[in-house]
């Protein structure tokens, strides 16, 4: 995106430039007005493609932007221009102004709406004596227009000052050519009114200050809820980064251990982590020997066992020994950051649903202002006066406002999300979850997902395991830290290129190998296995291990569970028949394939699809990625490879496979929520917009019936909180 600036206009930020010794700056700045993954996209691409940014990540629950640059001397004007040009003023980044911002909304909601519940009960107290002349209590014509005028002087303020977030938001939305729902809104609101000042004026029987507070009133319980529901998923990824270490042990190159703001950890440093500690970024253990809790990332209770060589993630706990930790990432691109990103990304994605609702409301704004004007014209034409014509069109414009069609999706999209993190799944888009709900059959890869992922050497002899533990110690392939882990710490290879599906290799002591595969070693027309690997230096004798894994405890119950929701399943793999075929029998799963390479995969899907399936495919490794891509919905473990995580469109935590089911079950159910808050609206708008032309409900009647309508998609999503498995 081209901006043009004015030098003169652009603030001298330097001073807010953090620059490490011989390193690039970075400018961290807090972003009003960004709320969903668009926007987060959106602000990412436009600023990393500026030409002396390196790259942009922006963190919606805390609203702030880190911009790394390219070298020492970034320009930090050109980057809040940038935002200013998209339409998200930008400030230096300060974490109490931070918290501010994001209770300020909520704050501001919960006052307008007490100012409106205030303006409504205490309007109608004076409302009340003029409309008991319906039930033959009639007031004389001096004291009613009494009894409107303290109406008005107690609703006028608070409908003005409660309206504000709806008149605000209109506003926006008109000056940048465009018209939301908050348009009609203010509209009616300001129309009623004017109509009641002008009916008080003339000494009317009617006015309807009291609907006009009412409607904000009501309005404002939805839009709170509706808020509420959104805060409930970020808090989600706020209380995971939360379980950061909000500082790291750093050891200089002269051993002096300094304590370092966590933002401040770049990658290459030392990290010193003490029993008890978290670990506070990605890191490689340089020295010690330890046992890590990996609850948060991975579901998994056991302590897990580390030592030189061995990978640790942000936010394990260590358990046993110290610990020197080589820095491989920054705290906002370490496991726990990706994942609370993924939360936040998919609680606020927007699905079909909400393109189809948003879509609609954006089409309802010109064909029922149309309809209100022709409701006024043909009530002039038919012989009303100018009052009842106006108050029909008011009507209309208050009755069908689209604010139930608004809330119909994103309500259930929230709760559904939302529900399943507590499960341990995180849902990477709105979108998943319909195609999730859709899908008919289930393909399941075998290692580390019908199993446990956790291989077991058989019957090696220390000898071989020692030359092949170099290669091993370089892979992160199930099976290579299975072999790792019997040979125990010690060298890794150099120049080590790792192949999907295949295998890796390097040099060890200046001699080339390879691990992996039969045919990646070089023993041609031998089907390849996941229970086995295969050694060899070029041109020297092959050497064959062998692994078991376990079928994890609840995979038959969840065949079980999947068949009862009227899905097929099947297993593709790339192990051998035997073991493939042993599983499958232990499950009942008659579907089976086995010795499939990635592109075999890849390509059954496709077969799949093409035959009409809506298929989910759960998988975890390197050669499952082109698969999950491939599928209609994909779902993997925590337990897996970051690439085969981001081909995912849900990623669940633990052992259990309970997860595939259960978020089947939900996606399911958020699906007929979601149809049941659309076919009311539709219905809803069909029998309200008549009546209104009609004259049948006056603007009191139709603030009511409009609010309740925005409660009713509320509330009928809240219901899936109540759901079980089913």
């Amino acid at each position: 995106m081209a901006l043009t600036l004015n030098p003169a206009n652009v603030p001298d930020l330097s001073a807010f430039l953090k620059k490490t010794e011989g390193g690039p700056a970075r400018l961290d700045l807090l972003v009003k007005g960004a709320r969903c993954a668009a926007c987060m996209s959106k602000i990412e691409k436009t600023l990393g493609d500026l030409p002396d940014v390196a790259a942009a990540r922006l963190n919606l629950t805390e609203g702030r932007l880190i911009v790394r640059f390219a070298t020492s001397q970034g320009d930090a004007g050109r980057v809040i221009a940038t935002l200013e040009g998209l339409g998200y003023p930008a400030t230096p980044y300060d974490p109490a102004q931070a918290v501010e911002a994001q209770d300020k909304e909520s704050r501001r909601l919960i006052l307008a709406m007490a100012v409106a519940g205030f303006g409504a009960g205490n309007a109608m107290m004076f409302s009340v004596p003029v409309w008991a002349g319906l039930f033959g209590q009639e007031l004389g014509p001096a004291t009613r227009t009494m009894m409107l005028w303290l109406s008005a002087i107690v609703a006028t303020p608070c409908a003005i000052y409660a309206g504000l977030p709806f008149f605000e938001s209109a506003w926006r939305s008109l000056k940048a050519g465009r018209a939301n729902m908050d348009v009609p809104i203010s509209i009616g609101v300001i129309l009623t009114l004017f109509i009641s000042f002008v009916e008080t004026l003339l000494h009317g029987r009617d006015a309807y200050f009291d609907a006009a507070v009412s409607l904000l009133f009501l309005l404002l319980i939805g839009r709170w809820l509706d808020h509420r529901l959104r805060a409930r998923a970020r808090s989600a990824a706020a209380d995971l980064l939360a379980l950061q270490a909000p500082a790291a042990s750093v050891l200089g190159a002269d051993g002096v251990e300094r304590i370092k703001p966590l933002s401040e950890v770049a990658v290459g440093e030392r990290v010193l982590v003490r029993p008890g500690e978290r670990i506070p970024v990605d890191g490689f253990v340089e020295d010690g020997v330890s046992e890590l809790d990996n609850a948060l990332l991975t579901g998994e209770t056991a302590p897990a066992p580390v030592r030189p060589g061995d990978t640790c993630r942000a936010g394990a706990v260590n358990l046993s020994g110290p610990l020197r930790l080589l820095a491989l990432a920054r705290s906002e691109d370490s496991a726990v950051a990706a994942i609370a990103r993924l939360v936040e990304a998919g609680a606020q994605t927007k699905s079909l649903y909400v393109r189809l609702a948003d879509r609609a409301a954006a089409i309802y704004v010109p064909v029922v202002h149309s309809l209100a004007a022709l409701t006024f014209l043909g009530g002039l034409a038919l012989g009303l006066g100018p009052r009842e014509a106006l108050l029909r069109a008011a009507a209309l414009l208050i009755i069908t406002c689209p604010c139930a069609l608004g809330l119909a999706v994103p309500a259930v999209q929230i709760t559904a999300s939302s529900r399943l993190f507590r499960k341990g799944v995180l849902v990477k888009s709105g979108a998943a979850l319909e195609r999730l709900a859709e899908v008919d059959h289930v393909v399941f890869d075998k290692t580390g997902v019908l199993t446990e992922g956790r291989p077991r050497l058989i019957d090696a002899p220390a000898a071989t395991v020692a030359l092949a533990a170099p290669l091993a110690r370089a892979s992160a392939h199930p099976l290579a830290r299975a072999l790792a882990a019997e040979a125990g710490p010690g060298a890794r290879a150099v120049d080590v290129v790792e192949t999907a599906g295949q295998g890796v290799e390097g040099v060890i002591e200046g001699r080339r190998a390879r691990l992996g595969r039969a045919g990646f070693v070089g023993l041609e027309g031998r089907a390849g296995s996941e229970t086995e690997l295969w050694f060899a230096f070029d041109g020297d004798t092959k050497i064959r291990f062998a692994f078991s894994d376990q079928l994890r405890p609840d995979a038959a119950e969840t065949i079980a569970a999947l068949r009862h929701q009227g899905l097929t399943v099947e297993i593709l793999s790339g192990d051998l028949a035997g073991p493939v075929a042993q599983a499958a029998a232990a499950l009942g799963v008659d579907d089976w394939r086995a010795g499939l390479t990635p592109e075999q995969k890849a390509a059954a899907i496709d077969d799949l699809t093409a035959r009409g399936r809506k298929v989910l495919m759960v998988g975890d490794g390197l050669n499952d990625t082109a698969a999950l891509a491939r599928a209609h919905a994909a779902m993997a473990p925590g337990t897996a490879l970051d690439a085969s995580q981001n081909a995912a469109d849900l990623v669940f935590s633990g052992a259990s496979l309970g997860a595939v089911p259960d978020a089947i079950h939900v996606a399911r159910a958020a699906r007929r929520r979601a149809l049941e808050n659309f076919s009311f609206s539709a219905l809803y708008n069909v029998a309200a917009a008549p009546m209104a032309m009609l004259g049948l409900v006056n603007p009191l009647v139709a603030a009511l019936a409009m609010s309740g309508s925005s409660l009713i998609v509320t509330l009928n999503a809240l219901r899936m909180h109540g759901e079980g498995r089913r």
